[in-house]
């Protein structure tokens, strides 16, 4: 017995070690699972149950679609003239002020497009104080780790040249406050940051807080500055100052320009036609202008995110699994302060809260009358749920494209890894897009709408609160669907629509950017 005993005791020893050997490597082979509970985790368990299509007779019949002619013509025909022109020159004669007041700095976070409408606001306050702009500073993005700088992503010499009648920018601050950095003021407390700019804060509040700041040092550095400055109750100037530096002093630099005009002559003329002689091409060119939606694209926004999917407390079809670690995930990044976790998904999707999924987008798409052979360019970052989630749209659309589709390894190596550099590269091809479309809001979104709406150009936005109930209807036939889609979406194509109080200037650009025609 004892020899028995002895036995087990090294058998139960041995189990231990292996098993702490195990222990210890598992971290090196799969580092997300042990790792904490990060941006990557709750991905790895809902991949492991991978998503199936939620809606297939919807998808059945969509991918044996028929589109009458008439529907595609109207899909891909321009917006018609809406009587209204851009507005953005002062209504006076621009003049710098004798002197400046001193320097302003601002630290923005944020991605691309948060921070793009925090240099408008910072060239307004700039101006409302009389003061020199420092070219803003970005901060590191604490999501995707991206170091950019201003002059890594934006035209330097051509936002200050459009800019140089109505404000004084200086690249760097002269050396009697070279102090004043990012550095300095992450260490104390300083007398010459301001840390207090309320969210929309009036003019008078800068005149009255900021301006003694400059008259005692000379320099105030405004930290956080992300949506700082009001929308309303502004002069007039001061509004087209933020248009005119929206849409026509943020140039992206030339290397983001060169590989966003590559992917869009790509789309637009697939690698097989350039490919042919001269004569050919320019033949074949003529043919695509006169098919409807050939020689177009239509650009996706597919902004489907492991923090929105979290965020929304929807139910997106993985499984428990996948439940529970969205739950897990929203409980460890926002302790429960998600005010959507109180509906059930039903009243959440009534409500038009939840995102649209991949398969839900394509088949929107596919009702509205985007055929299966539409280059449709996907322009987003990496989708939750992996490629299980995707699978469907892709067999609605096979000529779906992406920046890595579309580019080599050597024309994507200076904005790889990369997030704000490989979002401006999808802003550029957007913003030349016949048509383009955002699953669901957000500062993209928003950005693109209001840049698109100031060139009248076509943008669908999808009627989130109309299709909610249409997906939740599992008996509704393709004909039905597809009808309800078409009518509910026809004043959503990019129809100006007048900003409201409170309103972004950014989203909504009549009328403070555009005047009557």
């Amino acid at each position: 017995m004892a020899v028995l005993w002895n036995w087990k005791q090294q058998s139960e020893s041995q189990r231990m070690a292996f098993g702490g050997i195990f222990m210890i490597l598992l971290p090196i082979f799969i580092p997300n699972l042990f790792g904490p509970l990060g941006r990557a985790s709750p991905s790895l368990f809902s991949e492991w149950n991978a998503p199936k299509p939620r809606h297939f007779p919807l998808l059945n019949a969509a991918l044996n679609r028929q589109i009458p002619t008439r529907q595609q013509a109207a899909l891909w025909s321009p917006l018609p003239n809406q009587n209204w022109k851009p507005c953005v020159e002062p209504t006076a004669s621009p003049s710098l002020p004798k002197q400046s007041r001193g320097y302003v700095q601002v630290f923005l976070d944020g991605g691309l497009n948060q921070q793009r409408m925090g240099i408008c606001d910072a060239v307004a306050v700039a101006k409302i104080l009389n003061a020199t702009l420092v070219i803003p500073h970005l901060e590191v993005n604490p999501v995707w780790q991206d170091s950019s700088s201003f002059a890594d992503i934006f035209d330097v010499e051509h936002f200050v040249d459009v800019l140089r009648h109505e404000i004084r920018i200086v690249q760097e601050l002269p050396s009697e406050y070279s102090w004043s950095t990012r550095e300095y003021y992450a260490t104390g407390i300083r007398a010459t940051r301001v840390k207090t700019a309320p969210v929309h804060a009036s003019a008078d509040w800068y005149l009255e807080n900021i301006l003694p700041v400059l008259q005692s040092y000379g320099i105030a550095a405004i930290a956080p500055f992300s949506h700082r400055l009001a929308f309303d109750k502004l002069p007039v100037d001061i509004q087209r100052l933020r248009c005119r530096v929206n849409f026509q002093a943020l140039a992206f630099v030339p290397h983001i320009r060169l590989l966003g005009e590559t992917i869009v002559n790509r789309l637009r003329y697939p690698t097989d036609k350039l490919e042919a002689s001269g004569a050919e091409f320019q033949k074949q060119r003529f043919i695509d202008a006169n098919k409807e939606g050939r020689g177009k694209y239509a650009v996706l926004h597919l902004r489907f995110d492991k923090d929105m999917a979290a965020h929304s407390a929807c139910d997106f079809g993985g499984g428990k699994a996948e439940k529970l670690a969205l739950a897990k995930y929203r409980q460890v990044l926002w302790q429960g302060r998600v005010l959507n976790s109180q509906f059930t998904d039903e009243e959440l999707r009534n409500q038009g809260r939840c995102p649209l999924t991949p398969e839900e987008i394509g088949l929107l798409l596919s009702a509205l009358g985007f055929s299966n052979s539409t280059r449709l360019y996907l322009a987003s970052h990496k989708v939750y749920g992996g490629e299980a989630r995707i699978s469907a749209l892709k067999k609605l659309f096979p000529s779906m494209e992406d920046k890595k589709s579309l580019a080599s390894a050597e024309e994507l190596a200076k904005v790889e890894g990369k997030a704000s550099l490989l979002a401006a590269v999808d802003y550029y091809v957007s913003m030349k897009s016949d048509i383009f479309i955002s699953a669901s809001p957000g500062n993209m979104h928003n950005a693109l709408v209001g840049h698109r709406a100031y060139l009248n150009l076509k943008t669908i936005r999808p009627n989130m609160v109309m299709l909610g109930p249409l997906f939740q209807n599992k008996s509704m036939e393709w004909s039905e669907f597809q009808l309800a889609v078409v009518d509910g979406h026809k004043n959503r194509q990019g129809q100006i629509r007048l900003r409201k109080e409170k309103q972004s200037i950014y989203t909504y650009p009549v009328p403070d950017c555009m005047c009557r025609t």
